[in-house]
């Protein structure tokens, strides 16, 4: 039997941090060739990007293998890049959207993973790769995701909010971290509050810093989480003034935890930024959320683990693998057989459900993948919830 009762971390990192800097680099790279293919009426299902970053003091090198429209030059890449920069915030004399070296070494995908993934008249879109992907969902938050990881990321984006809209007092790196009291299954409070940020103000302490922090950290919680017994720990180690790529290089895909569920659930090790949805590390682990968060939402269970499995090349998911931690109303075997009838999982199947084949990717790459509202446009479409009613069709 699964424990009750148990104190539970998590922890998040800005927009600024150097690898989501990285992750936000390589997904508007994504976008862009998105957006010129659609703009070049070729079919966006034909983009292919593999495409990581690496940062460090002034200087980002974008490689990787990507395939789409002829019209996206060298030159777009570095523009999107320095504008990323920018808008996260980096205007530093070690790390400058302006000054700072950018190299691309991008190159065309490689025809034998090319052949394997294409369709063609006799076979389906394949994986682009092989591996596992875990989707989960719980009703411990509004959004259906695990508390810990849930509020730590609204911490920062408080603390982003308030740096956009003029704190000058705030640099852009920064990370949280926070210890929920569980209580028969429940998050009651907070044991422990950590969060570093970087300031530009050399002459700011950690109390000071706590000034201006701790007011966000108790927005962002629920009311009566930050109890007498809670432990505080900002900017422990007294200063961060040099910060992002300047002093900690960064690199695309080193936060998986803190994109999915902050250790909450299981994960199958694929990051996501930078990739195209043929990349089922990115696409299956988006639609195994989807398929747990909407057993969660149509009461089939309070907990949902959600696995699916696939090798290169192979449309159909090898696995289909359910666990609802004993908190199920429907058996787990049953569920199963639902998933498959609601959604086709092949990876074509998955793009068309999510609406993949778009320009939403740079919004993902800082403060989770999971756990956000769908918007208009078709961003973060794997959070919706309008399976219930097919799921509770299919298991009857």
């Amino acid at each position: 039997m699964a424990r009750r009762s148990f104190v539970f971390t998590s922890e998040s990192v800005s927009e600024g941090h150097p690898d989501k800097v990285c992750d936000r680099i390589s997904d508007e790279v994504v976008d862009l060739f998105f957006r010129e293919a659609i703009a070049e009426k070729m079919d966006p299902a034909r983009v292919r990007l593999g495409c990581e970053t690496f940062a460090t003091t002034n200087r980002v090198v974008i490689g990787g293998e990507v395939r789409g429209p002829q019209s996206v030059t060298t030159e777009m890449i570095v523009d999107v890049a320095r504008k990323a920069i920018k808008d996260i915030g980096y205007e530093q004399s070690g790390f400058h959207w302006d000054t700072a070296k950018i190299e691309v070494l991008l190159h065309n995908q490689s025809a034998d993973i090319a052949v394997g993934v294409d369709d063609t008249a006799s076979k389906d879109v394949g994986a682009g790769d092989q591996g596992i992907m875990f989707g989960y969902a719980c009703d411990e938050t509004p959004d259906l995701m695990p508390a810990p990881l849930y509020y730590a990321q609204r911490i920062l984006q408080n603390l982003a909010e308030a740096r956009h809209a003029g704190d000058k007092r705030l640099g852009p790196d920064s990370k949280s971290q926070i210890s929920v009291q569980y209580k028969n299954g429940k998050p009651v409070a907070v044991t422990q509050v950590v969060v570093s940020h970087q300031h530009l103000d050399e002459s700011l302490t950690s109390a000071d810093m706590r000034k201006i922090i701790e007011p966000h950290v108790k927005k962002a919680l629920p009311k009566g989480w930050i109890t007498k017994d809670t432990a505080w720990h900002i900017n422990p180690t007294g200063k961060f003034f040099i910060g992002g790529p300047d002093g900690d290089a960064g690199l695309t895909g080193r936060k998986i935890i803190v994109d999915t569920y902050g250790g909450a659930a299981p994960h199958g090790g694929g990051a996501f930024s930078g990739k195209d949805p043929t990349k089922v590390d990115r696409s299956a682990a988006y639609a195994a959320r989807y398929l747990a968060k909407n057993v969660v939402a149509a009461k089939m269970a309070k907990k949902c683990t959600i696995q699916l499995s696939y090798a290169i090349g192979v449309s159909e998911p090898l696995s289909v693998y359910v666990d609802t931690h004993g908190t199920g109303k429907v058996a787990e075997a049953k569920i199963e057989k639902a998933l498959r009838k609601v959604m086709d999982l092949r990876p074509n199947g998955i793009r068309n459900h999510l609406q993949l084949n778009r320009p939403i990717y740079a919004r993902t790459a800082a403060y989770g993948h999971f756990g956000r509202k769908p918007e208009k446009d078709g961003g973060f479409s794997w959070e919706k919830t309008d399976l219930v009613a097919a799921l509770k069709k299919a298991v009857k």
